[in-house]
């Protein structure tokens, strides 16, 4: 299919699958006519002197709504932002259009990022694409609607944030690929902070390849961004992967691939288990090993995560006070010498509000000691328990503790994404916000340890699969060592592969 087709049928979409409320602002429809036909020639024509500008080169991307552009409204889902318009546009976004992608739009999400299930949102929220039983389930979050508008096809790919699998679960719930990087691989310049230590951009779309090519635009260093790899050490950690690349090949070049005992919780559902067990059995047939592994941290990480997330974000919310940023009340508050209680208490929702109040308890004179630092030190220890397993040693960290045998050591993590099928909005509904937590329970500790991973949609086994249910994945995510992503990339084609022939159907580009 053309590029114009393909855009113009991605537009459309946004129309056809309006109701799912995957963006907030959709594409400007207005200067369509111009740009396609515009792009589409120029596309042509350096295809033609094969120097056309990237692989994106004319493609449709998404971008979550806490990524600023100059070009759309920035609003985070949140009344507090409405109408808002950011002075300049994220570094992501500008390697996106120098590499000649069209911005489709902005997605929905929790607000600020602040949820598991895109249902935290100013303008309501995101819809799934697929149904269990005749019933709408969950999108996802808090990237669900960058999740919805790739399933949907209503974009080629999408960009998200992901904090604590914001990018990775709702791949899970919508059968899509969704990558978290290596913390510092990409810029955050341009995304509004919910915890700095941990915030990534991730990509979302229909298979692999397609997120490696985005992924290979907006991997780069910025000089703007305190947080991002320099040219020198993104040098070094290449040249120390492709030796140790090179010294596997020497031994057959078959994966190792590592199972965590604490990832095989009793709470999974067998039809996510069955998917897992399956997959593994697929490499062993390939004649990859499947080695058991320990992450003991493990059992400790997601406590961790909700003291050390609130506690950086109640300070990154800080000024959203109505006179620094955001929309102020038309109520002055003056109770106690507070000037933007009621702009706080009106602006924010209630999911934000109570993180903000955690994680301001947590900063406290009286609880810093028992809860922050205490959970920086479990953070350490999941950190440790990953360099104690991976074979290729952690770039940055030259005395790093990396206990065990060479030969004992694996080279990924494969793992669920989340241990059920995404529950049914009516669930959601009457769940506590505790569950609503545990739902991040897999995907956090590779976000505390700054690693990169992939979600890749595998098929559900026959035997589990609904009559009325077309939902026909669920997601396993492959985790690797620090700067290890292109070989992450690479891992998670070999399950896309192992699988395309197995179900065809769980592949096909939904709506392009």
């Amino acid at each position: 299919m053309s590029l114009l087709r393909q855009a113009t049928k991605q537009i459309s979409n946004q129309g056809v699958h309006k109701g799912l409320n995957a963006f907030i602002t959709p594409f400007n429809g207005g200067n369509l006519p111009q740009t396609l036909p515009q792009r589409q020639g120029e596309h042509l024509k350096l295809a033609e002197e094969k120097t056309k500008l990237s692989p994106i080169d004319g493609r449709l991307i998404a971008v979550k709504d806490n990524i600023c552009t100059s070009e759309y409204p920035t609003t985070c889902a949140s009344s507090m932002l409405k109408g808002f318009r950011s002075p300049f546009t994220a570094t992501v976004v500008k390697k996106l259009t120098a590499a000649g992608a069209l911005i489709a739009g902005t997605t929905n999400l929790d607000e600020f990022g602040m949820g598991s299930d895109s249902a935290y949102s100013h303008y309501g929220p995101v819809k799934n694409f697929y149904t269990i039983d005749g019933e709408r389930v969950s999108a996802g979050g808090s990237s669900g609607g960058s999740a919805v508008a790739v399933a949907s096809g209503q974009c080629y790919a999408a960009l998200g944030t992901d904090t604590g699998g914001s990018v990775r679960l709702p791949a899970a719930y919508n059968g899509v690929v969704g990558f978290k990087p290596s913390y510092g691989m990409v810029s955050r310049r341009g995304v509004t902070a919910y915890a700095n230590s941990l915030d990534t951009v991730g990509v979302l779309a229909n298979c692999v390849s397609s997120t490696q090519e985005v992924f290979g635009v907006i991997s780069v260093y910025d000089s703007k961004d305190p947080s991002s790899i320099n040219l020198e050490t993104r040098k070094s950690i290449l040249d120390r992967l492709s030796d140790h690349v090179q010294e596997e090949k020497r031994y057959g070049g078959k994966l190792r691939v590592g199972v965590p005992v604490e990832y095989n919780t009793q709470d999974m559902q067998p039809a996510v288990r069955e998917a897992w067990i399956s997959t593994l059995q697929g490499l062993q047939r390939k004649g990859h090993s499947i080695h058991s592994v320990s992450l003991p941290a493990t059992k400790r990480a997601l406590s961790a995560y909700y003291v050390l997330v609130p506690a950086e974000a109640s300070s990154n919310l800080a000024k959203y006070d109505g006179a620094r940023y955001g929309n102020k009340s038309a109520r002055l508050d003056g109770t106690n010498d507070v000037l933007f209680s009621a702009t706080r208490r009106q602006g924010l929702g209630e999911e934000v509000r109570r993180r903000i109040l955690l994680g301001a308890y947590s900063l406290s004179a009286g609880a810093i000691d028992n809860y922050f630092i205490q959970a920086q030190k479990v953070r350490r220890l999941v950190q440790q328990d990953f360099n104690n397993i991976f074979a290729f040693p952690h770039p940055l960290m030259e005395h790093a503790q990396n206990n065990g045998a060479v030969n004992q050591k694996v080279d990924f993590i494969i793992a669920p994404t989340v241990q059920s099928l995404p529950p049914k909005i009516s669930e959601i509904q009457r769940r506590d916000h505790v569950d609503a937590y545990s739902a991040d329970l897999l995907t956090v500790p590779a976000s505390l340890a700054g690693l990169p991973a992939i979600n890749v949609p595998v098929p559900i086994p026959k035997e589990h699969r609904s009559g009325r249910s077309i939902l026909s994945s669920v997601g396993l995510q492959i985790l690797g060592q620090y700067g290890a992503d292109s070989s992450v990339l690479n891992a998670a084609k070999c399950i896309e592969d192992l699988h395309r022939n197995i179900d065809e159907n769980v592949w096909v580009a939904k709506g392009v």
